[in-house]
């Protein structure tokens, strides 16, 4: 028999379950007792019986609403005051913001109650327990997270939020479900998954938008003028406006849907020790608590005695599979002219489709490897591994993914491989991200049905399927790692576009046909095939901004070269080679010192939001100054 669900907070009321805590089967009941009246200790948060038989130790946890409101105050959420503006949230002002009634139920959205849980639960520290109730050998430190240690222990197997499954079907419906050319539902996703998915989904809906003007001059370019290579100076030219004026006019519309959503001018909360930090016990000299402590000498030297060495080691190595891919070239081209027939035209084609697939591979296991590297290294904080993490993976994706092309381009300047090969490049490339991230989780949808139908063949008759089966079932659902994998994808094809689309002109055309595949076949794994993320505040997509900007930057120097080698440039210096470089470099000296000068002419920031922030801190200035009085 399963345990009945109980969902009691701690004074008694009834609340909505929002998050799961799953420990193992196992788990030994002192434990399991422990941990639970940590949880409803918390002031936030109420801890639930439940679920399954195959694993009773499954439970869920809340709060009620005035426990919601009053974590709403310590996470630092802006909310809509009533005279518009984007205001930080206190329970004592509650009445004075804009969509406030009653006792304050539906004020929050479930994804700002299910991020208030959670910090909750990632703040409940160790006091005076020397270990885990049950673990002797699993030591505890003062001012340790509980939840964290017990996930790096084993014991605790997952903690996730659930889906809401009215909402999720009307966000469903009005976002992949009912194909039709408009705008996503951005508000909604934020409402549901929170601001950081919301603002990936702006931002892949934004570069698509922003491709069209590049893929509609494109397509002539290809159709009709395409043998004569002097006409891509002009495209070229087109290219180095295009990739830093989008990037500066989304700095402007991620301040304004951050403004709107009340990320803006929220302050960032002083960030706790990743799960995996280790080190000597010590106090923290900012927040005087015990913690664990890690020498900032003995990580550099692991950073620069074994991670840059297997970087470098790595980049070695993809240049010595792009040298077998120009033996592989040479040799298909060899077959071809010796006996050109249709079937040697399409060999010329198979090199760079199998060097495609191998980029794939090779970036796949790179990412595992500099992943266990940067967990090695032992940064204290989530945000500095996070930047070490995109610094290794974006340096060997550049190189392994641009490399040949810039070796074609010029070292062999063959504008004809160039072509074919961006073209093999680019196409396989997307046809196997539609593979993994279109098809697969179709699959494993599909799978996942066919063992739901099976376990809800008792239910079948319920119009609401029970609590307990819902947990089940998502529990047993893939969990989503993030959005890196994703931005990382769109970092490749915007350089793709903005490095070489002036020799391939249709690759803006191909990028904009993925892009809308790519934005059904990722709202259906957020809806369909995924946990419910955690809801994580954002103002902006932060790392890749700058990763973006540095490529464009790179974009400048790429097209100027290009530019300096057609034949309508060099015939204007038909004597002095020398001279034709330094019209190139200066050209190139010009356009970047443009683009800063654009870059700081067009402000980050709206001038109608830096208004309202500014109001917002004088108001704050001046009632600090009364209540100082």
């Amino acid at each position: 028999m399963q345990k009945s669900l109980s969902v009691y907070d701690s004074d008694g009321s009834t609340f909505a379950p929002l998050v799961v805590i799953e420990l193992v089967s196992e788990t030994k009941e002192e434990a399991i007792a422990w941990l639970l009246n940590r949880v409803r200790d918390k002031q936030q948060d109420g801890g639930a019986q439940g679920t399954e038989k195959d694993n009773p130790n499954v439970y869920v946890v809340g709060a009620s609403w005035q426990r919601l409101l009053y974590g709403a105050e310590d996470v630092g959420l802006f909310k809509e005051f009533k005279d518009g503006s984007m205001r930080g949230f206190t329970y004592a002002n509650k009445h004075n913001f804009k969509e406030f009634q009653g006792d304050g139920d539906g004020f929050l959205s479930m994804a700002e109650c299910q991020y208030i849980i959670k910090h909750g639960l990632d703040n409940l520290r160790a006091k005076d327990e020397a270990h885990v109730p049950g673990y002797p050998k699993m030591k505890l430190y003062p001012g340790k997270s509980v939840i964290r240690r017990m996930q790096s222990k084993g014991i605790l197997v997952q903690v996730f939020p659930l889906h809401e499954k009215e909402e999720l079907k009307r966000l469903s419906f009005s976002w992949f479900k009912k194909i039709k050319l408009s705008f996503q539902p951005l508000d909604d996703i934020r409402h549901y998954f929170g601001e950081g998915m919301a603002l990936y989904f702006g931002f892949l809906e934004y570069f698509t938008l922003a491709l069209i003007p590049m893929a509609l001059i494109g397509i002539p370019y290809y159709l009709f003028d395409w043998e004569d290579y002097d006409k891509f100076t002009v495209f070229a030219g087109f290219n180095l406006v295009w990739c830093t004026v989008i990037l500066e006019l989304w700095k402007r519309l991620s301040a304004s849907l951050a403004y709107g959503w009340g990320t803006l001018s929220r302050k960032k909360a002083f960030e706790e020790p990743r799960p995996g930090f280790h080190g000597v016990l010590g106090v923290n000299p900012v927040t005087g608590r015990a913690e664990p402590l890690y020498s900032n000498a003995k990580r550099q030297l692991r950073i620069y005695l074994l991670s840059v060495p297997f970087v470098l080691l790595c980049l070695y190595l993809s240049l010595y599979v792009m040298m077998i891919y120009f033996d592989m070239e040479g040799w298909a081209l060899m077959i071809h002219d010796e006996e050109p027939t249709f079937w040697t035209g399409l060999l010329l084609f198979i090199p760079s489709i199998i060097y495609a697939v191998v980029i794939e591979i090779m970036n796949l296991i790179y990412r595992y490897a500099a992943e266990f590297l940067t967990g090695w290294e032992n940064h204290r904080l989530e945000s500095t591994f996070q930047n070490h993490l995109v610094l290794k993976v974006l340096v060997f994706n550049f190189f392994n993914c641009f490399a040949s092309l810039f070796y074609i381009a010029f070292v062999m300047q063959d504008m004809v491989l160039l072509r074919q090969s961006l073209a093999t490049l680019l196409i396989t490339s997307q046809i196997l991200n539609q593979i993994m991230e279109a098809f697969l989780p179709y699959w494993l949808q599909r799978r996942r049905n066919k063992k739901a139908h099976k376990r809800m063949i008792k239910t079948m008759e319920d119009k609401e399927l029970p609590l307990s089966e819902q947990v089940k079932l998502e529990a047993d659902m893939s969990t989503y790692l993030g959005t890196f994998d994703d931005y990382l994808e769109l970092f490749l094809l915007f350089g793709y576009v903005s490095l070489f689309s002036c020799v391939y002109p249709l690759a803006a055309v191909l990028v904009v046909l993925n892009n809308v595949t790519e934005v059904y076949s990722d709202a259906f794994k957020m809806c369909k095939v995924f946990k419910r993320p955690f809801s994580e505040p954002a103002a902006n997509i932060g790392v890749w901004q700058l990763a973006f900007e540095a490529m464009s930057v790179i974009a400048v120097v790429t097209n100027c070269a290009l530019i300096g080698m057609s034949p309508q440039v060099k015939s204007y210096f038909p004597e002095s080679e020398t001279q034709l470089i330094l019209w190139v470099v200066g050209f190139e000296h010009f356009l970047l010192a443009s683009k800063f000068i654009l870059t700081f002419v067009i402000p980050d920031v709206p001038k109608h939001i830096q208004i309202k922030l500014s109001r917002l801190e004088f108001e704050s200035l001046e009632a600090l100054k009364k209540r100082v009085k």
